[in-house]
């Protein structure tokens, strides 16, 4: 397995080492010094809620350049038309958390963060309701929130707020299943001292089309824990993004993808670290089974000239199950100021470690067991991190069914 990594000590344009990719993959990534006029990534258009500020992508664009348009189903040039079998959201909550269907005028809606791109403004300027699930301040859930989104084979624009007030701690699940073409924003707002651990599962039907943005707004000593978790659909991208609305800000985001023959799967994440004394860490790890199996990691972190004392690193590792599969993982890091306590990035794809399968094969267990314990191991570390047993199954589980149906 090869692996590209760097941690800079200085602040001159450092590219990022490693050997060669396995093949069928490429890595890519990048360490610079940004001038003090960025605001935004260079793979980040300029945030906007009008759709025209934004012109329809031919593909070309370096942030369209790997996703496969002509299989968005219309989500990317305005022609999708959102009909009333779109999705059906059952929102499930203990006792005190508020849960409303809100108009476009409410002041939480965007809050968190604009669209970044043409289907994410699209999603804002075509969804007539928003769902807003609140957990007022100081109160601490001992049961999770759950938010199940069922497609039901149409076209649906979406927009979804969690917030939380001052010290309060929530865990969110929210659960895409189903088949549908859809394009939404999730906004999470979470209070100075809020903890906050949301769960999204991507478990859709195999023709589903899903694309959407996920905002995140981190409070004075917040905390936010995010698990992305895909699996179904044809074509999925997500793009998280966090920005920190006060010092001493933590952000975990976590995700693990099994890309199956035919499937594309692409992560997009942003860290804006745009606030003193704030820490960031990023961990994706992707499987891919089967002819044009095709994951995208694309991970960017922004330290701003304000953002003294930040500490953040992004790891994307992927497992290459079968030949006809390819990976692109590109992490990027840039950088505006040298009082940092610590920044780095690691990317790394490979095949199966030869040495495993033999070790555990000399032990006298079947290959395809030995295949599966492999698989299990290496997404295990992210799957415990979920903190909800019932979860934690269902996908190692999922991922069981998944090595199974390839033998």
């Amino acid at each position: 397995m090869a692996e590209a990594q760097n941690s800079p000590k200085d602040l001159r344009e450092a590219p990022v080492q490693g050997g060669p990719p396995a093949a069928g993959s490429t890595t890519a990534g990048s360490i610079a010094v940004a001038a003090e006029s960025t605001v935004a990534t260079r793979m980040s258009a300029p945030p906007s809620f009008d759709v025209a500020d934004f012109p329809v992508p031919n593909g070309r664009e370096e942030e369209w350049r790997f996703t496969p348009l002509e299989r968005l189903r219309g989500l990317h040039d305005g022609t999708a038309v959102a009909t009333g079998s779109g999705v059906e959201i059952e929102v499930s909550a203990p006792e005190g958390v508020s849960i409303e269907t809100v108009g476009r005028d409410d002041a939480r809606i965007g809050r968190a963060g604009a669209p970044v791109d043409r289907v994410a403004a699209q999603a804002y300027s075509s969804f007539e309701k928003a769902s807003v699930v609140s957990v007022p301040k100081e109160t601490v859930l001992s049961e999770p929130i759950r938010i199940a989104v069922r497609g039901a084979g149409g076209v649906a624009y979406g927009h979804q707020v969690i917030e939380l007030g001052a010290f309060a701690e929530a865990l969110v699940v929210i659960d895409h299943t189903g088949d549908a073409v859809l394009a939404a924003n999730v906004d999470y707002i979470l209070g100075d001292g809020a903890k906050l651990t949301v769960v999204s599962v991507q478990d859709w039907e195999p023709g589903a089309v899903h694309v959407a943005q996920h905002n995140a707004l981190v409070g004075r000593d917040a905390s936010l824990k995010s698990v992305v978790v895909t699996f179904g659909g044809d074509v999925v991208r997500l793009h998280p993004r966090v920005q920190y609305a006060g010092p001493g800000g933590e952000a975990e985001l976590l995700g693990l993808y099994f890309t199956d023959a035919g499937q594309h799967q692409e992560h997009r994440l942003l860290v804006d670290h745009n606030a003193p004394h704030c820490r960031s860490n990023v961990a994706y790890k992707g499987a891919l089974q089967g002819q044009d199996a095709h994951a995208v990691w694309i991970g960017d972190v922004l330290i701003r000239v304000a953002a003294e004392g930040t500490d953040s690193y992004e790891l994307n590792r992927n497992l290459v199950l079968t030949d006809g599969a390819r990976v692109d993982s590109v992490p990027n890091l840039e950088i505006e100021t040298g009082e940092i306590a610590g920044a780095g990035h690691a990317s790394a794809t490979g095949r199966f470690d030869d040495s495993q399968l033999f070790y555990l094969q000399s032990r006298g267990i079947p290959e395809s067991e030995a295949r599966r314990l492999v698989v299990r191991g290496f997404f295990a570390e992210l799957v415990q991190q979920i903190g909800l047993p019932d979860v934690e199954e269902r996908l190692l589980d999922k991922i069981d069914a998944e090595l199974q149906a390839a033998v």
